[in-house]
C-alpha cells in the first residue's frame, strides 16, 4: 500500500494535468516542479498514475503527453450521466444565425445539486448539452470548419438576436457612459480584480477560494496548500485585467491586444517560455473533446488575423464580446491559455463602452465547459449563449449596486492622471523619498501653477497606498519598485 505522502503527491501530480487541457510533457512537468523533483522520481510518478487507470499517455519518446481522462472533475460526473444518454437524429448542421431561434420561454433548471448549479438552459441548449454528454466514442471526430467563420458577416450575422442585445444593454449601461473609456471599470477595480481573477481561474479548475485571491491580490499572500501553479495563474489575471482597464486606449480588440493578454496570463505557465505571446508552432489536442483543432502554423496565423479583423468591425459590444468568446477558443491560437485569453478579451468592448465588465462570478464550470464542447464539435453557440446571458446577468447583479456605493470620481485626478503617472514613476526611478519638496522638483511643466499645490498633495497620497501589486498603474516593473522601496528604510 503505498504511503499518505506519496497518494498526496500522485493526487498533486494528477490535479496539475487535469489542468492542461492539451496534455503536458515531462518537460513541462520538470519546469513546474523542478527542482524538487528529479525527471526519474517525475517518471514514477506518471507510470504510478497510468498504472491506476487515472492519466493515460499518448505519444512516443520525447512527444509522449499525459491526460487525465476528463477535461475537469466536474466531467467524470458529467461523463457518467452522458453514458445513458443518446442522440437520436445525427448532429445538426453548422449553426446558422439567421436561423437562430430565440430563448424558449419553458427553460429548464439543470438537476445539478444546489451547491453547484447548472445554467437556465434554453431547448437548443438542452440538445448540445446531451450530445456532449455521450462518451468520446459515441461522438464524431472533427476538424476545424473555416465554413463556421466565413457564415458570419460583421454586422449582419448575429448569435445575440437584437431583442437579447437591447435587453444586455438596459442591465449593463452605467451612468458613466460619456466619461473616458474604462472609467466605470477603473472605479470598480479593486472589486472586478479579485471577482474576474477568481472566477477566470476557477472555470480552469484552481482551487484558491475568494478569499484566498482577494488576500494574494490586495496584500501578496499566497494561500498555504496551493502550488505554484495556481497562485501565478491568479496573479497574472491580475496583470492582465489590470492592462485592459487602466490604458483603455491602448487595449482594443486587435491582434496585438490579444497576443499582449496571452503573454501575459501565460507568463511563467508555459513549458516553453517563448510560446508567450505567440501563435503556436505546433499542434495541440483537446483532452475529453474529438475536437482536431487547426495544424499548420502559416493557415492558423492568417486565420487568427481574419478573426480579429471580423471582430473589430461588429459595431454592437455584446455581439463582439461573445464573438471573441465564440471564435477564439475554437480557432487555439496559443499552445495554451486560449480560454482565458477569451474570457478577458470578452471584456474589452465593456470596458471600452462603460459598460458592466463579465466577471463570470457563480458561472457552473461543468455548464462553460460543455458549452464550448457545443462550439468545438457542433459548430453551435446556443449553451454557450446561455452561459454568457447568465454569467452577464449575475454580473450587472454585482457591479451595479457595488456602483451605486461608490464616491463621485475624482475629476482632478483623472484631468491629471498621466502627468501623476509621470511623476510617480519618475520618483521611483529615482529612488526619491516623497516629500513636498522632491515632488515639486518632478512636477510637468504642463500642470499649471495654481494646480501644484493640490497636485502634489495628490502624488504625496498616492504614495503612502504605493505597493509591488499596484505600482504596475504607474508602469513601474516589480524590480524598479523594490529598488526604491530598499531605499526609503
Amino acid at each position: 500500500m503505498p504511503k499518505l505522502t506519496d497518494a498526496k503527491e500522485l493526487e498533486t501530480f494528477e490535479n496539475t494535468i487535469a489542468r492542461h487541457i492539451d496534455g503536458v510533457t515531462i518537460r513541462d512537468l520538470e519546469g513546474l516542479f523542478a527542482p524538487n523533483k528529479s525527471r526519474r522520481t517525475l517518471q514514477r510518478r506518471l507510470d504510478a498514475l497510468i498504472s491506476e487507470g487515472r492519466i493515460e499517455a499518448r505519444g512516443r519518446g520525447r512527444a509522449t503527453r499525459y491526460f487525465t481522462h476528463v477535461e475537469t472533475p466536474l466531467r467524470d460526473e458529467a461523463a457518467a450521466r452522458a453514458s445513458s444518454l443518446r442522440v437520436a437524429e445525427p448532429p445538426p448542421p453548422p449553426y446558422a444565425a439567421s436561423a437562430m431561434p430565440a430563448q424558449s420561454s419553458t427553460e429548464k433548471q439543470s438537476a445539478q445539486p444546489a451547491k453547484e448549479r447548472y445554467v437556465k438552459t434554453s431547448r437548443e441548449g438542452e440538445e448540445i448539452r446531451a450530445y456532449v454528454r455521450q462518451p468520446k466514442q459515441a461522438r464524431k471526430p472533427l476538424g476545424y470548419q473555416l465554413s463556421f467563420l466565413e457564415a458570419y458577416q460583421p454586422n449582419a450575422t448575429f448569435y445575440l438576436p437584437q431583442s437579447l442585445r437591447e435587453q444586455l444593454f438596459v442591465m449593463g449601461r452605467s451612468p458613466m457612459a460619456e466619461t473616458p473609456a474604462g472609467t466605470f471599470a477603473k472605479d470598480i477595480l479593486n472589486r472586478l480584480l479579485i471577482d474576474l481573477s477568481w472566477a477566470s481561474s476557477q472555470l480552469e479548475g484552481n482551487t484558491y477560494s475568494r478569499l484566498d485571491t482577494e488576500r494574494l491580490i490586495q496584500f501578496g499572500q499566497a494561500a498555504a496548500g496551493k502550488d505554484a501553479f495556481e497562485t501565478q495563474m491568479i496573479l497574472n489575471h491580475k496583470t492582465a485585467i489590470e492592462y485592459l482597464v487602466l490604458d483603455p486606449a491602448r487595449a482594443r480588440v486587435s491582434a496585438e491586444t490579444i497576443i499582449a493578454l496571452h503573454a501575459l496570463l501565460s507568463d511563467g505557465l508555459m513549458a516553453d517560455p517563448l510560446a508567450c505571446g505567440c501563435i503556436r508552432q505546433r499542434a495541440v489536442d483537446i483532452g475529453g473533446s474529438v475536437y482536431l483543432p487547426l495544424a499548420f502554423p502559416q493557415q492558423l496565423e492568417e486565420i487568427f488575423g481574419y478573426v480579429m479583423q471580423m471582430a473589430a468591425e461588429i459595431a454592437d459590444p455584446f455581439e463582439q464580446s461573445f464573438f471573441l468568446m465564440v471564435h477564439l477558443p475554437y480557432l487555439q491560437p496559443f499552445e495554451d491559455v486560449n480560454k482565458r485569453v477569451s474570457r478577458l478579451a470578452a471584456n474589452i468592448p465593456f470596458v471600452q463602452r462603460n459598460l458592466c465588465p463579465l466577471s463570470f462570478i457563480d458561472v457552473s464550470p461543468e455548464a462553460y465547459v460543455d458549452g464550448i464542447l457545443g462550439v468545438y464539435e457542433l459548430n453551435r453557440v446556443e449553451l454557450l449563449r446561455d452561459v454568457f446571458i447568465s454569467a452577464y446577468e449575475r454580473s450587472c447583479q454585482q457591479y451595479v449596486a457595488v456602483k451605486q456605493q461608490l464616491v463621485p470620481p475624482d475629476t482632478f485626478r483623472l484631468r491629471h492622471r498621466d502627468a501623476l503617472n509621470q511623476t510617480m514613476a519618475g520618483m521611483v526611478r529615482a529612488r526619491a523619498r516623497p516629500s513636498e519638496h522632491t515632488i515639486a522638483a518632478h512636477v510637468p511643466e504642463r500642470v499649471l501653477e495654481d494646480e501644484r499645490a493640490r497636485f502634489v498633495s495628490l502624488v504625496l497620497k498616492e504614495f503612502e497606498s504605493l505597493h509591488a501589486g499596484n505600482a504596475i498603474r504607474f508602469g513601474l516593473r516589480p524590480l524598479e519598485y523594490e529598488g526604491w522601496k530598499k531605499n526609503q528604510t
